[in-house]
């Protein structure tokens, strides 16, 4: 098979695809023929070297495809099977061995593409919305960068809780796609801070440095940061005395990891997800699919901010 393999961490070049040996599944794993993979900041920040990685290490952390091999003690899961995941490294190849245990099923009337594109970015608007804040009606909703992948869900998820959602972004068009999304007011980058100063129930933050300051001003007495990216750089050390003084705020840096560890939690997640799509409530973006051997290529336009809506890699 052919795959993504990284021997050393740096820029886009280091992203090397070449042909391995055809995987085998352990224990509790299984082989799947994959359908497509998404293409995530985290897996930038795997081939950068912000997120070490043990060398040389496979890359890619989300996939969907047909089960082709299942390993010695899997119950629940056989060849043919139309399957998801997250969170798990090598999901840049045209097989991936997954723990069976991360593994979700595809509905019939879900594509395998689609569910590719769902998983990480979705069940990661899912647990910002539903978990670390519990979006309510009437909700002032504050979401940055809403015309990417992961703004026009979070867009969507706040508008399906009854909120009244308010994005950022840089350009027209770009405010087009927000709106399409379900945003009920779109703000330029430069000017949000006092445009809704003190207003905020909730701020989801994944551009970090460059919003982080007016996403604090932006929040209500006992409002609520989510801080669960850094698209712009790391935020710097925050005096947790701010808080205080900006109004008993709270600041949470949360990880998709630590919501879907229960299993449970993770079939519900994806179940939820998936019964939206299928319902037509809850549309997912898909705006580049690059085959797989130009992935260099998908991860500079994601880190330029030149693309909208989910990239895929297929191969």
């Amino acid at each position: 098979m052919r795959a993504i393999v990284i021997t050393a961490q740096g820029g886009p070049e280091v992203l090397e695809y070449a042909e391995h040996p055809d995987p085998v599944p352990g224990d509790g794993e299984v082989v799947v023929d994959v359908a497509a993979s998404g293409v995530n900041f985290i897996d930038i920040y795997h081939r950068s070297g912000a997120y070490p990685l043990a060398l040389p290490s496979p890359i890619g952390s989300e996939g969907a495809g047909v089960v082709s091999a299942v390993g010695p003690g899997v119950d629940g899961v056989a060849v043919g099977d139309t399957v998801a995941w997250a969170g798990v490294l090598g999901s840049y190849a045209e097989k991936a061995v997954v723990p069976a245990d991360r593994l979700v099923p595809v509905p019939g009337d879900v594509p395998a593409e689609l569910a590719a594109a769902t998983m990480l970015q979705g069940m990661t608007a899912h647990y910002l919305t539903h978990s670390t804040y519990a979006v309510r009606e009437g909700d002032n909703v504050l979401v940055h960068a809403g015309a990417g992948g992961m703004g026009q869900l979070l867009v969507q998820l706040a508008k399906l809780r009854g909120a009244k959602v308010y994005t950022t972004v840089s350009s027209s068009e770009k405010e087009k796609l927000a709106r399409e999304a379900g945003a009920d007011e779109v703000l330029r980058y430069d000017d949000f801070a006092e445009a809704l100063r003190g207003r905020m129930h909730v701020v989801y933050d994944g551009v970090g440095a460059a919003t982080f300051d007016g996403g604090l001003e932006a929040l209500r007495p006992r409002g609520l940061m989510a801080l669960y990216g850094a698209a712009s750089g790391p935020v710097p050390p925050v005096d947790p005395q701010r808080l205080n003084k900006e109004g008993s705020l709270f600041l949470t840096r949360p990880t998709l990891a630590h919501y879907i560890a229960d299993r449970g939690e993770l079939l519900q997640r994806a179940a939820d997800l998936f019964g939206w799509i299928a319902s037509g409530r809850l549309r997912i973006n898909v705006s580049r699919r690059y085959p797989m051997a130009e992935a260099a290529q998908a991860h500079a336009d994601l880190a330029a901010r030149r693309t909208t809506g989910k990239l895929l890699l297929v191969p």
